[in-house]
């Protein structure tokens, strides 16, 4: 084993280290945001508790969803890691909202025959 197969296995590591420790910081900072959001509004308005309760219950909703976010994307890039150590194939890439959209808007852009505008300011700047 040499020593860059070292390194990139003990920043994979790290790496899956600090993920998990990012999932722990979002299950108390949901609820810790949601309750003092909650806090300051029942002081400004006078609402009693039901600011607090309605926004930690968001919070603790919150909370849970970046961890299963954070959760499913750690899933992910164990069984791409899982693969390439056995020297299986990766799993096929699916794009992400905004490749998908870049794509999108360039074939618009080629079916109305505009080019991505390189080609189009040469030929502007050599017309008198």
């Amino acid at each position: 084993m040499s020593f860059k197969d070292i390194l990139k296995q003990q920043q994979s590591g790290m790496e899956a280290l600090a993920t998990t420790g990012v999932i722990g910081l979002h299950l108390v900072s949901g609820p810790l945001v949601g309750f003092a959001m909650g806090y300051g509004l029942d002081s400004w308005l006078n609402t009693g508790p039901w600011c607090k309760l309605a926004f930690l219950l968001l919070g603790i909703a919150a909370g849970f969803l970046n961890v299963y976010r954070d959760t499913r994307h750690l899933l992910k890039k164990m069984a791409v890691e899982d693969a390439r150590r056995k020297g299986l194939a990766a799993p096929p890439h699916t794009p992400s909202a905004d490749e998908a959209h870049a794509a999108r808007r360039a074939a618009k852009a080629r079916q109305r025959g505009e080019s991505d505008g390189r080609a189009g300011a040469a030929n502007d700047d050599a017309q008198p």
